[in-house]
C-alpha cells in the first residue's frame, strides 16, 4: 500500500485507464454525485421541454410517454411514471411499441392512436432522434413531441418541439443512455416547478429524484453504456439505491432469481435483472416489465416476477435452439479469417436474434448479423460486434443495402428487403474489409494488451478481489482487470450445466500448493487457444470473481483464455 491507502496494483490499473492525478483518482474511486454529474439545463432544448411540460400540467393536457421496449426504454418509462405520480398528475399514459408486430421506432400508426385519445404532448425515451416521419405526423395532428434520446445524430433534425440528446453540444458527456436522459428531464422539470412555487412540486423533499437512480443504473448497465465519467457516478449511486430499493418489484425479482439485494452488483444487473426485463418484450409482453418496476403492491410484484421468470426460461430455450442451428451454418460457411458472419432464417424471431448474435460473436469474435421474419413478413435482424469495428461505421458505409439500420458501436438492428438479403453477406464482407483497410492506414490504431497484470494463483484471493473492487462498477470502457496467472497445473476439466455447455477447471500452483476453481460459461475446453488436459502446465488469462456459492469470501477465476506454458 502507498501513503494514501491505495495499493500499487490499483494505481497501475488506474493509470492504464488514464486516471493518474490525485484529483482524478479521488473522483474515480469515490464519485461525488453533486460534483461529478452535469446540470440538466446544459442539455439541448431542455428549457423548451420543461416549459412545455409545465404548461401541459397547468392546462391539464394529456401527456404520453412513448418509450422503446428494451431495458433502457422501460426503466425510462418507469422514471417518468414515478415522477408524474409523485406530483400527482395522472392525465398520462405509456405507449410501448410491440417488439415483433411494430418494431423499434416512433410509428405513425401509434401516434394516430394517441391523438385519438386526445394526447397533446408526447415524451419519447430512447427513440426519436431520427424519427422525421413520426415527428412530422405528430406535428400535423397538433401534438408537441419532446424527444429524449441518446442515439447518433444523423441527417436532418426531426420536426419535434424539443430534441434532448446528450450527443448535442454543449452537454459535456455524450454517453448517457435513454433512461438517464429522461432522468435529466425529470431533474430539470422538478427544479423549475419548485422555482415557480408550484404546490405539487414544493411538497417534494429536496433530493427525492435520487431514488430514481436505481432505474438509471439498470438502464445504463443493460444498454452497455461506457461506465466512465458521469455514467460511473450515476451507476455508483444507482447501485446504492438498488440495494436499498423500496420497489416491491425489485424485491420480488431478486427473490425469484436468488440474488441478495443488499449485495447487488452491476453483474447482477447485466446477467439477471436486464435479461428478465428484456424477456418481457422479447416474448410479447413488454408491459409486464414496466408494471414490475412501478407496482407498489407486493402480491402483484411476486406474480409479475414469476411471469418474467417463466418468460425468461422460455426465451432461453428458444434462443438456445437458434444458436445451435446458427453454429452449424457458421461451421459450414465461415472460416476463422472471416470477420463478418451473416445468417438468417424466416423461422427465426427477430426479437431474439440480438441474444443469439451475441453468443455467436462470443464464440468467434468479429461481427455477427442474424436476421429473421417478423409478424408482418418483414425481414429484420440484429448485429453484434466485438468492438474492433463499430457497427455505427458498418451501417454508415453499407446504408444502401439496408432498408433501416441503427444502433451503437457494439450492438444494432436492421431491416433488409427480400431482394437484398441474399447479397447481404458479400456486401457486408466488402464493407468490413474496407473499414479494416482504413483502420490499418491509421497510425493511431493499436492492439490492446491481453492482460492488465501478472499474479500468482496464491494472490488470487479475497484480499485482491476487495482491492480491485475499488475500480467497480465494471463495464464498457472500464472492464474488469484481466490477470495472467503463469505456470499452473490442471487438476481436472469438466463440462457442467443442463446442456453441459459451460467449462470448469481445477487449477493448482505446485510450488505454493495454492488451488483455485476456474470456469467460463458457454465454452468447451476446445474453445481456448490451448485445449486444457489433466496434468498440463499452462498460463491462464482470467478475471477474479466472487464465488458466492462457496462462501462469503470465496473467489474463483473466470477464464478468458488458456495458453501453452
Amino acid at each position: 500500500m502507498n501513503d494514501v491507502g491505495i495499493s500499487d496494483l490499483v494505481r497501475t490499473l488506474l493509470a492504464k485507464r488514464g486516471v493518474e492525478s490525485e484529483e482524478d483518482v479521488a473522483a474515480f474511486l469515490s464519485p461525488d454525485y453533486d460534483a461529478h454529474t452535469h446540470a440538466p439545463e446544459l442539455l439541448h432544448d431542455m428549457k423548451i421541454a420543461v416549459d412545455r411540460i409545465l404548461k401541459a400540467i397547468e392546462n391539464n393536457e394529456r401527456i404520453a410517454f412513448y418509450t422503446d421496449f428494451d431495458c433502457d426504454g422501460i426503466p425510462g418509462a418507469a422514471i417518468l411514471s414515478d415522477f408524474f405520480a409523485k406530483i400527482k398528475y395522472d392525465n398520462v399514459e405509456v405507449y410501448i411499441p410491440h417488439r415483433d408486430r411494430e418494431g423499434y421506432g416512433f410509428h405513425v400508426a401509434a401516434i394516430e392512436q394517441l391523438a385519438a385519445r386526445d394526447v397533446k404532448v408526447i415524451i419519447t425515451v430512447d427513440v426519436g432522434t431520427v424519427a422525421r416521419e413520426g415527428c412530422a405526423a405528430a406535428h400535423a395532428l397538433g401534438i408537441d413531441v419532446i424527444v429524449t434520446d441518446h442515439h447518433e445524430i444523423i441527417g436532418e433534425r426531426p420536426a419535434c418541439l424539443a430534441l434532448v440528446n446528450p450527443k448535442i453540444a454543449p452537454y459535456p458527456f455524450g454517453g448517457l443512455c435513454g433512461a438517464a436522459t429522461a432522468f435529466k428531464l425529470v431533474q430539470a422539470t422538478l427544479a423549475e416547478g419548485k422555482r415557480r412555487g408550484l404546490e405539487s412540486f414544493t411538497s417534494i423533499p429536496d433530493g427525492w429524484e435520487k431514488w430514481l437512480l436505481d432505474l438509471v443504473a439498470i438502464a445504463t448497465v443493460a444498454d452497455m453504456m461506457p461506465l466512465v465519467g458521469e455514467n460511473r457516478t450515476l451507476v455508483h449511486w444507482g447501485l446504492k439505491v438498488l440495494r436499498k430499493s423500496a420497489r416491491p418489484g425489485i424485491d420480488a425479482l431478486c427473490a425469484a432469481a436468488r440474488i441478495r439485494k443488499s449485495e447487488l452488483t452491476e453483474d447482477d444487473i447485466g446477467f439477471t435483472i436486464a435479461p428478465r426485463v428484456n424477456a418481457a418484450s422479447r416474448m410479447d409482453e413488454p408491459n409486464l416489465a414496466l408494471k414490475l418496476l412501478t407496482t407498489r403492491d407486493r402480491d402483484e410484484a411476486q406474480y409479475l416476477a414469476a411471469q418474467l421468470e417463466h418468460l425468461n426460461a422460455s426465451r432461453k430455450g428458444v434462443v438456445a435452439g437458434i444458436v445451435k442451428n446458427a453454429r452449424k451454418h457458421v461451421a459450414a460457411r465461415y472460416g476463422e479469417g472471416d470477420k463478418v458472419v451473416v445468417l438468417g432464417d424466416t423461422a427465426w424471431k427477430p426479437s431474439l436474434l440480438g441474444l443469439a448474435a451475441n453468443s455467436i460473436m462470443n464464440d468467434r469474435g468479429g461481427i455477427v448479423c442474424l436476421w429473421g421474419r417478423d409478424a408482418h413478413g418483414k425481414l429484420k435482424g440484429s448485429c453484434r460486434s466485438d468492438g474492433e469495428i463499430s457497427l455505427v461505421d458498418l451501417f454508415t458505409h453499407a446504408r444502401d443495402v439496408f432498408e433501416e439500420c441503427g444502433g451503437h458501436a457494439a450492438s444494432g438492428g436492421f431491416s433488409v428487403s427480400h431482394e437484398h438479403v441474399h447479397t447481404l453477406p458479400e456486401a457486408l464482407a466488402r464493407t468490413v474489409s474496407q473499414i479494416q483497410s482504413d483502420m490499418s492506414a491509421d497510425p493511431k490504431a493499436s492492439n490492446a494488451p491481453d492482460h492488465d497484470s501478472i499474479i500468482t494463483l496464491r494472490e488470487a484471493s479475497w484480499a485482491l478481489f476487495k482491492d480491485i473492487s475499488l475500480l467497480s462498477p465494471f463495464g464498457i470502457s472500464n472492464t474488469k482487470p484481466v490477470f495472467r496467472i503463469s505456470t499452473v497445473t490442471i487438476r481436472s476439466v469438466r463440462q457442467f450445466g443442463k446442456e453441459n455447455n459451460h467449462v470448469e477447471l481445477q487449477l493448482i500452483e505446485e510450488r505454493t500448493n495454492a488451488a483455485a476453481r476456474a470456469f467460463q460459461f458457454f465454452k468447451t475446453a476446445e474453445d481456448f487457444s490451448h485445449t486444457p488436459r489433466v496434468g498440463d502446465t499452462v498460463h491462464v488469462l482470467a478475471t477474479l470473481e466472487r464465488d458466492t456459492f462457496r462462501g462469503e469470501t470465496a473467489t474463483c477465476l473466470r477464464v478468458i483464455d488458456i495458453l501453452s506454458a
